[in-house]
Order: structure tokens, then C-alpha cells, then sequence
């Protein structure tokens, strides 16, 4: 299959690493592109573009990935599904409610597939726990994410820290993959009760970079995310189930005081924080769209976290629905 990506910054080069082993990079689009860039090293087989919609128009992929800033992705998915063009696009899919709403529709009325990226629903942990919990009553949840992120982070791309651009902060961009788990293990609350701050980058974002969520559904659970800390620790989820308890990390899982270990949980592509969900979740993409069966996180599944993230923001401490 033809494959395009449009943003070619280091979350494409994952993509761009495991597309070279089940596809064909055919096209690039970057608007920091020089004009006169005709290939680049990387992908010397792939055009490079300025223009996404003049790649589409003129290339004709089969499948594209959205690897831009949070704000544009919701235009390109939306033009892309216009054309029959199956897309896979990196988490959020938007900053905005009513924008989840016109990509539902678009994908709705398109003969191509939305996937978004969520990758450590792939996480051979979570594929795990997943399956455990199936036949379980789940009754309650916790999940924490502690990193660091510095001022050095941000200054590093002048749209992340921008409320216009990235939408958000911790929620949106660092931690919702873990509030997605989640969600996904206790299943999807119904209100939300959120505080959100800026403990420690006042002067550097727009946004807060520490969050504190109640959920409140068939399952509560409460959910701790800040960028604020002296370090970066690993992810945890702690579960109640069947009355036994549960902890879920990246590499372990501990259910009722046993460990339950796995292989390769510890290899990651580019950086540790991607996790090492992407060639699975982009393989079983490519699959889906070759046999045209569904793609298990399509528009509906992969924006039930961003519709409570979307809600936290609105919560200002006091509990309301999720929209």
C-alpha cells in the first residue's frame, strides 16, 4: 500500500521506521520543507510536499498519518477522509468539541478508515490486563503520571505550551494515553470533577502542567498527571477487581501480590515515552484497511479520553458531564 505523512517531526520518524517494514513511504509534507527539497535521506523514495492537500490530490495514498500539531489535525483528517483517503492520525484528533463531531460525520460519510494513534492500548501489559479483566467486575481505578518536562521541552517547538495550538497541557497531550487505559479497563464515566494548575511553569506555557481528575460512571476512578516533577517515573494504574487488587505499569503488572512479567515490554521506538505500541497498533491499521474490517480505535473509541479531557478543562472543580 501507498503511504504518506503529513508533519515530519520525531513522532513521524516512529511512523516513518515501521512503515518502511509493511509499506511503501510514497510522500512527505512538511511546511518547514525547503521548497526546492525534492526527497529527503530518510525516505529517498518519497516525494516531499509543502501543500498536504496538493500531495493527496496528486499522490493519491492509501493511507496517510497525521503527525502535525494538535490543531491541525482535525482539518487534515477531515480533508483526507473527503477523499477516500484512510487515516491514520496521531492522538488528539482535535482541541475542540465541535470539532469531534465534524470528523464523526466525515468519517461517517467516507469509504475510508480513521484510526487514531493510541498505541499503548498495544502494549503487550495492557493486552494482558485487558483480557484478565474481561470476565471481572471491575470496581474502582487510580492511574498517576509523574514526568518532568523543562523549559528546554517547549522552547523546542514554538507550538507546544500554547493553548491556541496544542489545546491543552499535561492532559492533552502527555497523559492521555494512561487516562485512555484507563477508561478502557473501567469502561467510560459519564462526569467528570477536574483541577487543573501550573505549579512549576508559570512563566514558560499557557497551560496547565499538573491535573487532578475524579470519574464518575459505572466505575469511578481518579486520575493524578503532572510534567512538574523533579523526574520522570513510569505510568501506574492500580485496579480493583473481583476484589482482588491490580497495578499496571509498562513492563509489569502485579495482580493480587503476583508478578506477572513479559518480554520486550522494555524496547521502545525513538524515545521511551512513545512506548512500544506503534508497529502493532500500525500494523493491525494496515491490516484492517487491506481486508476492510474495522480498526478497533476508529473516531468513536479513539475520543472517548478526549472528551474527558476536553470536559476536565471545562470542570474548574466543579463535577459536570461529559459532553
Amino acid at each position: 500500500m501507498k503511504s504518506a505523512i503529513i508533519g515530519y517531526g520525531s513522532i513521524a520518524r516512529t511512523h516513518a521506521q515501521i512503515i518502511k517494514e509493511i509499506g511503501s513511504i510514497v510522500a512527505i509534507c512538511d511546511v518547514k520543507f525547503d521548497p526546492d527539497t525534492k526527497t529527503i535521506p530518510e525516505c529517498p523514495d518519497a516525494t516531499c510536499y509543502t501543500d498536504y492537500k496538493l500531495m493527496l490530490d496528486e499522490v493519491k495514498p492509501d493511507i496517510v498519518h497525521i503527525c502535525t500539531p494538535h490543531h491541525l489535525h482535525a482539518e487534515m483528517i477531515i480533508e483526507a477522509l473527503g477523499r477516500d483517503v484512510n487515516v491514520l492520525c496521531e492522538k488528539p484528533v482535535c482541541i475542540k468539541y465541535e470539532d469531534i463531531d465534524r470528523i464523526l460525520d466525515a468519517e461517517k460519510k467516507s469509504k475510508a478508515k480513521l484510526g487514531v494513534c493510541l498505541q499503548n492500548r498495544y502494549n503487550s501489559v495492557n493486552r494482558y490486563i485487558k483480557e484478565y479483566l474481561k470476565d471481572k467486575k471491575v470496581t474502582g481505578g487510580c492511574g498517576s503520571v509523574n514526568w518532568y518536562r523543562d523549559k528546554a521541552y517547549y522552547d523546542s517547538e514554538e507550538w507546544r505550551g500554547k493553548k491556541a495550538f496544542e489545546g491543552g497541557g499535561v492532559l492533552i497531550n502527555q497523559a492521555i494515553h494512561t487516562l485512555d487505559l484507563l477508561q478502557w479497563f473501567c469502561s467510560m464515566p459519564e462526569s467528570v470533577m477536574a483541577n487543573i494548575t501550573n505549579m512549576s511553569l508559570k512563566d514558560v506555557i499557557e497551560v496547565e502542567d499538573t491535573a487532578n481528575l475524579f470519574c464518575y460512571g459505572d466505575v469511578d476512578f481518579n486520575f493524578f498527571a503532572t510534567i512538574a516533577s523533579p523526574k520522570s517515573f513510569p505510568v501506574e494504574i492500580s485496579l480493583r477487581a473481583d476484589g482482588k487488587w491490580i497495578k499496571v505499569t509498562p513492563n509489569f503488572a502485579v495482580i493480587d501480590k503476583e508478578l506477572v512479567t513479559f518480554e520486550n515490554c522494555e524496547k521502545y521506538f525513538l524515545k521511551e515515552c512513545y512506548g512500544n505500541g506503534h508497529k502493532a497498533l500500525i500494523s493491525d491499521f494496515y491490516n484492517c484497511v487491506e481486508k476492510d474490517i474495522p480498526f478497533e480505535i476508529d473516531g468513536k473509541e479513539g475520543t472517548k479520553a478526549l472528551r474527558i479531557v476536553l470536559s476536565a478543562y471545562e470542570s474548574h472543580g466543579e463535577k459536570i458531564k461529559i459532553k
